[in-house]
């Protein structure tokens, strides 16, 4: 038994106390800057604060009424649940690594291999059968990409796989094994289905070596560092920008701001649903990759029970259901607290399938999982914490992925600057690391650095 990574309740506040981090300073007289950056995510945060160390002034107009973007951390209950991002998705070289080691940030690492894996009637698999599923998952996708290889032209991973799994003449019990282990594995990690994602282009990103870890103090702390000393305007909503002039005019909800250059953040979601009106349009190549890109869902389902029911030292807990998509992967907060909270995901198909359902229904759901694993008579949760990030109207989506197709282009066209004034910035538009916190981060000092080389 490997030994777990716990944090007790008392050590939790103390390193919380320790973390805060200072204020956000505002100046709200101030209507022009040099820059104006759309959006406090961290891309628009990063932007800003490479700016402010270039001695460029800057102004970050935000939406909602907190900074983050899909960084989100919850402490309702009294200590640290991530709504958002979670990880830091491999930490050798990897820049949100040395922000956290600087700002002396506390991270735990997760051990995807410390996992458990039950079937559709609760029974446990053996290590061994988890292993085989996932070695047959790694073959079938690898075979796809040589026919891809072959192909034509680009069509969806899934339809690949199941010519594929025609030949394999599975039985529905290994089906289902099968399509828990694709969405676990691929559809949770793109924040799309299979059927969704370019065959061609689907997993073209770079990774960063080494673990991956978690915030048991909140993700949030790396926003606040990133935000410190930062002129933050919150509940600005921008409905316009017109940059048909030197002076680049911006129209928010509470008024107008100008500068020479503006920074634009904004989610692949909310661009696509075409809010925001640009004077003159954007240039027909980066419309294009708006369109052509997909924006995937990935929600969360914390449960806090009143005492830790389960047995599992294990981090991940994974079900095969019935019908795929359906509640596939658990992670075990205990494993990394006192606290007794199991979060689940849902990606793509079945996470918007949630989205239209109430909480007591989502809850339903996922307790009638847990009560096939671990028996009918376990305690109902004492409460819940529940995403819907698509029906969010500042993200419409939790993360970019590259639809059938789309290509790696697509996220240069969306970086691309229009005129040199324009410049843009987000997971969405980082060709190397779309999708994660980091490419957040690199796209927003690389618009940065856009900014600092025309000065």
């Amino acid at each position: 038994m490997k030994k777990k990574h716990t944090i007790s309740r008392r050590a939790l506040f103390a390193l919380m106390s320790a973390a805060m981090l200072p204020p956000i300073t505002v100046n709200a007289q101030l209507r022009r800057a040099d820059v104006i950056v759309i959006g406090a995510g961290v891309a628009g945060l990063a932007a800003a604060r490479k700016l402010r160390q270039a001695n460029i002034s800057a102004i970050v107009l935000e939406a909602r009424t907190r900074v983050g973007g899909r960084v989100w951390t919850d402490r309702s209950w009294g200590y640290a649940l991530d709504l958002g991002a979670s990880w830091i998705h491999g930490v050798t070289n990897n820049p949100l690594s040395k922000l956290a080691r600087d700002w002396r940030i506390a991270t735990m690492p997760t051990d995807y291999e410390y996992a458990v894996l039950y079937d559709t009637n609760g029974r446990a698999l053996s290590e061994t059968r988890q292993v085989a599923i996932g070695d047959q998952l790694d073959a079938l996708l690898e075979a796809a990409a040589a026919r891809g290889e072959r192909r034509s032209r680009d069509v969806a991973l899934q339809t690949t796989l199941d010519e594929l799994l025609r030949a394999e003449n599975l039985s529905p019990s290994e089906r289902r094994v099968f399509d828990q282990a694709l969405n676990a594995t691929i559809e949770h990690e793109y924040a799309a289905d299979a059927a969704q994602l370019s065959l061609w282009h689907y997993d073209s990103a770079r990774v960063f070596g080494g673990e991956d870890v978690l915030f048991p103090q909140g993700y949030d702390q790396i926003v606040r560092g990133l935000a410190r000393s930062l002129d933050v305007r919150l509940d600005h909503v921008v409905r316009a920008v017109d940059f048909s002039k030197p002076e680049i005019r911006v129209s928010s909800s509470r008024g107008v701001y100008s500068a020479r250059s503006v920074v634009m953040t904004l989610p692949l979601g909310v661009l696509k649903r075409g809010g925001l009106r640009f004077t003159p349009e954007l240039p027909r190549a980066k419309q294009d990759a708006i369109a052509q890109l997909g924006m995937g869902l990935l929600n969360k389902v914390y449960l806090r029970f009143p005492r830790r029911f389960w047995q599992d030292e294990a981090e991940l807990i994974g079900y095969i259901a019935e019908r795929k998509g359906e509640w596939a992967e658990w992670l075990n907060i205990a494993a990394y607290s006192d606290e007794p909270v199991l979060l689940g995901f849902n990606a793509a198909s079945y996470a918007r399938k949630l989205e239209t359902m109430s909480d007591t229904q989502v809850v339903a759901a996922a307790m009638s999982v847990l009560r096939t694993i671990y028996g009918s008579r376990i305690p109902l949760p004492e409460d819940s914490l529940i995403t819907r990030w698509a029906a969010d109207p500042y993200a419409l989506g939790s993360y970019s992925f590259v639809a059938v197709g789309a290509s790696g282009d697509d996220y240069d066209a969306l970086a691309d600057p229009v005129d040199q004034r324009l410049f843009f910035a987000g997971e969405a538009t980082h060709r190397d690391y779309p999708s994660t916190v980091h490419g957040a981060l690199l796209s927003g000092e690389r618009a940065a650095d856009e900014i600092i080389a025309t000065v």
